[in-house]
């Protein structure tokens, strides 16, 4: 099975995160990781499961580099039933009920048009002492078990 990791960043740290979560999964899988703004919404494939890590920017938007797209795929409305994807979001709590929204957005546009969210919902938290590079990996090591066990 294929691994689709698009990350969509603003300062570059959800490209350094996805990266880890590349590393932690490519011994068992294929894994390829693109940014967001050089991947096309018509290369999304059901056979292939998809990892997104997302940043939050602003007032707890999308961050630029994610916008294209999700922009995209609302413009094509692509049915997507079959697709099973994972997210790993960052954040700071300090923004209150904004805290880890980028992550969320970009898991209801895909379950929106029929993808299905599997796995724990990953959301660091900038606020705390733990690196996101290091929680990335922890959680992308339980999507084996989750996810991969009864992949097709």
């Amino acid at each position: 099975m294929r691994v689709v990791i698009l990350f969509g960043s603003e300062m570059g740290t959800a490209e350094g995160v996805a990266d880890g979560v590349a590393a932690e999964l490519s011994g068992a899988h294929d894994v390829s990781v693109y940014d967001m703004t050089d991947f096309d919404v018509d290369d999304l494939d059901a056979h292939d499961f998809h990892v997104i890590v997302c940043s939050t920017y602003g007032d707890g938007e999308l961050p630029t580099g994610a916008e294209p797209f999700f922009d995209a795929l609302d413009a094509r409305a692509p049915d997507l039933t079959g697709l099973r994807f994972a997210v790993f979001g960052l954040g700071d709590s300090v923004y209150g009920d904004t805290f880890n929204r980028g992550g969320e957005i970009a898991a209801e546009r895909l379950t929106d048009r029929g993808a299905t969210q599997v796995g724990e919902h990953g959301r660091h938290d900038a606020s705390t002492g733990v690196r996101p590079g290091e929680m990335a990996r922890d959680w992308a090591r339980a999507l084996p078990i989750l996810v991969f066990a009864s992949a097709r």
